[in-house]
């Protein structure tokens, strides 16, 4: 008997470890935002900042679904428009006194998860009652159909415009007067930590277990005794309400929200976000919604073709690496911590110049390929170089790397194969 409890000590966790992989995280996120302000950031960083605050919190609720419920969803930015629709109404009536002339803008991201939380349980009654491809199609529909309805009822959505306010009324909280960027900075912060808090909090109680046991064998759950589809019933609630609150994030920053919030191009984007940066990792959906708001945001200013960069880096990802940019990242660091790191370091080092090699040929290819297409007439020149669609050595340019890379990586994996088990 006591071999047997030595044996579960050894398996335990220790407390390091459990500081480590619970609590650090929070820590280093808590501490990188505070100390972003002290490096004085410009407006154009603030906006960028804001931003990526809103898709994080959109992102990890998007991923109660996907990740721990197994419930792919189409029609994820209803809830996250319905949030911000209720606090755009709510800015207006504190501007306008009486009863809510007295509630803070700060706290107005709490209505949007009350208003992302009730759209939710109401539309989850009979969205939850199926699942897998069925329950897809029924958020599909859902978001088209509000959609649709959002530019029918201008008095709820206001039409093509949408609805427009001003942050700065009300009692101000913290000292914050929520008019400066630095201000909702502060505000951003305070509610991307709170919310990151809670949702990891839920994935450690018994119904964030429930979830997953559900996304893997909805039978056996029901065999011990559950409801599966009230369990997937009370998770896209709860998840409705942080979409919604991060919706209500993004009616206090921008100060107007409109029906394209509705729309299946933030359903898309936050399911990119959260497949991008590893469904499995709780920390996966935070960096995919970094990455994709910095190329979103930042790259467009380079390229018009960003949208096929980040359309093939999804595809790459889901076919290639499945456990997104957070399963290469744990991996690599389990993997230098390990027995054989020399050795998967060397690995790793020739597939990445593999990688590499590829990619360049693939940029040279796109970009010149952009310009001749839009009849511009105009060289893709990095790093001082000229290439254009006529010159011999831009076609020598793209496909020698692709081919050298192609073959770094079919030996590479050639390699991997005969290694020794």
């Amino acid at each position: 008997m006591s071999d047997v409890s030595q044996t579960h000590a050894s398996l335990a966790p220790s407390s390091a470890q459990k500081f480590r992989q619970r609590f650090l995280p929070f820590l280093v996120f808590g501490a990188i935002l505070l100390l972003i302000p002290m490096t004085d950031p410009s407006r154009t960083m603030y906006a960028l900042m804001h931003q990526m605050a809103i898709y994080i919190v959109f992102a990890l609720a998007y991923n109660m679904l996907l990740g721990k419920g197994g419930m792919l969803s189409f029609g994820h930015a209803v809830y996250f428009g319905f949030g911000g629709y209720l606090c755009m109404h709510a800015m207006n009536w504190i501007e306008d006194g009486g009863v809510w002339g007295a509630f803070p803008t700060f706290f107005l991201p709490v209505l949007g998860f009350v208003g992302g939380a009730v759209s939710a349980v109401v539309i989850g009654s009979f969205s939850t009652k199926r699942s897998g491809t069925t329950f897809a199609m029924i958020s599909l529909g859902v978001a088209e159909l509000i959609f649709a309805g959002a530019f029918m009822f201008d008095s709820l959505f206001g039409g093509e415009q949408g609805i427009s306010g001003d942050r700065m009324n009300g009692p101000e909280v913290f000292g914050l007067s929520m008019g400066p960027q630095s201000d909702i900075y502060w505000f951003m912060a305070f509610w991307t930590i709170l919310s990151v808090i809670a949702m990891y909090a839920f994935t450690r109680t018994p119904l964030g277990r429930l979830s997953e046991a559900v996304r893997d064998n909805p039978q056996r759950v029901e065999f011990i005794g559950y409801n599966p589809q009230r369990v997937r019933w009370l998770v896209f609630s709860i998840s409705g309400g942080f979409a919604g609150l991060a919706g209500g994030m993004s009616a206090v920053n921008y100060e107007i929200f409109t029906p394209e919030a509705l729309s299946l191009i933030p359903s898309g984007f936050v399911l990119i976000m959260a497949y991008v940066g590893g469904i499995t990792y709780f920390a996966g959906p935070i960096m995919g919604a970094v990455l994709l708001t910095y190329m979103s945001s930042m790259m467009s200013d380079f390229t018009e073709a960003w949208l096929l960069y980040l359309g093939l880096m999804f595809v790459l990802i889901v076919m290639y690496a499945p456990r997104g940019i957070a399963g290469i990242v744990f991996g690599f660091w389990d993997g230098i911590r390990g027995a054989n790191s020399a050795e998967l370091l060397r690995k790793w080092s020739v597939q990445l110049l593999g990688c590499l090699l590829m990619l360049i040929g693939l940029i040279i290819l796109v970009e010149v390929s952009v310009r001749w297409s839009n009849g511009w007439g105009e060289a893709f020149e990095p790093f001082g170089l000229h290439f254009t669609h006529a010159d011999i050595m831009t076609w020598i340019a793209i496909f020698v790397p692709i081919v050298a890379g192609g073959y770094v990586l079919r030996l590479a994996t050639r390699e991997k194969e005969e290694m020794p088990a």
